[in-house]
């Protein structure tokens, strides 16, 4: 079957359609636009610029897709915005592609959930099975790992990490890395505590958690420095990989900020 356009829509000749694509009433597809198979823009979808989009996402009504970043560096050059397959992608979401001076791309990864009005920035990695709750914004530069979720209207300031498995609450803002399976919350957001809800639901198991959780305990206690600790937890647990996942999360870019518990 070949793309379905609804007479309405407007495609122009230099995008690509894969198979079974269905282009609702009022949809603009402009530019060097990639669709895969089975992408469904449902109506009044604008996608521009140097866009790919995989398999099987589904775009709603008024999101806005590769159209030029919010940044007074970009100049016009190609950049691309790459979004993987089987995502959502709900009303007024707006995806930027990266900038010249940045990493030149914008990656969003497969299964990604969107909600409404949910904001991509310039120059972000986007893992995959990301929920980004209405409203979410990520400034540019962002680095979301796989399965992370942003609760309603949170902010996140460029340059930030947010660590695979982690949970932001609603309504914060985060300035601040927050660790792999962390839970974070607030303005300025604080660690509040371990992702225990998210673990239990992808499966871990009681023991794992239990041992997780001491490890954080003796990280983030009070006794000796940062360091100190993060060395006696890395020696203690050096065969458990989530704990290192963590240790290694901290230790990739030493000289940034992480979100940590209140006193």
């Amino acid at each position: 079957m070949t793309a379905k356009i609804h007479p309405t829509a407007i495609v122009s000749e230099t995008a690509r359609l894969g198979q079974d694509v269905e282009i609702g009433p009022f949809c603009i597809v402009d530019g060097d636009v990639d669709l895969g198979n089975n992408v469904r823009l449902i109506s009044h979808v604008t996608i521009s610029g140097y866009t790919k989009i995989g398999d099987e996402t589904v775009v709603y009504p008024h999101a806005s897709l590769g159209h030029p970043p919010q940044d007074f560096k970009y100049k016009g050059e190609e950049t691309w915005l790459k979004i993987g397959a089987r995502n959502t992608i709900r009303e007024y979401v707006t995806m930027h592609p990266g900038t010249g001076v940045g990493r030149k791309e914008t990656v969003v990864g497969d299964d990604g959930f969107f909600m409404v009005g949910a904001h991509v920035a310039h120059d972000c990695v986007v893992g995959d099975k990301v929920v980004l709750s209405n409203h979410a914004v990520l400034g540019g530069y962002t680095i979301v790992e796989d399965q992370v979720i942003l609760g309603g209207y949170t902010g996140v300031v460029q340059f930030c990490r947010i660590g695979r498995q982690s949970f932001v609450n609603a309504m914060s803002l985060l300035t601040k890395d927050v660790i792999p399976y962390g839970a974070a919350g607030g303005n300025h957001a604080h660690l509040e505590g371990l992702n225990l809800v998210g673990l239990k639901r992808r499966g871990y198991s009681r023991s794992a958690i239990k041992e997780l959780r001491t490890a954080y305990r003796l990280m983030f206690a009070e006794e000796g420095s940062f360091n100190e600790r993060l060395e006696d937890v890395s020696g203690l647990y050096a065969d458990n990989s989530a704990v290192m996942e963590i240790v290694e999360f901290i230790r990739a870019e030493p000289g940034r900020s992480i979100c940590m518990p209140h006193g």
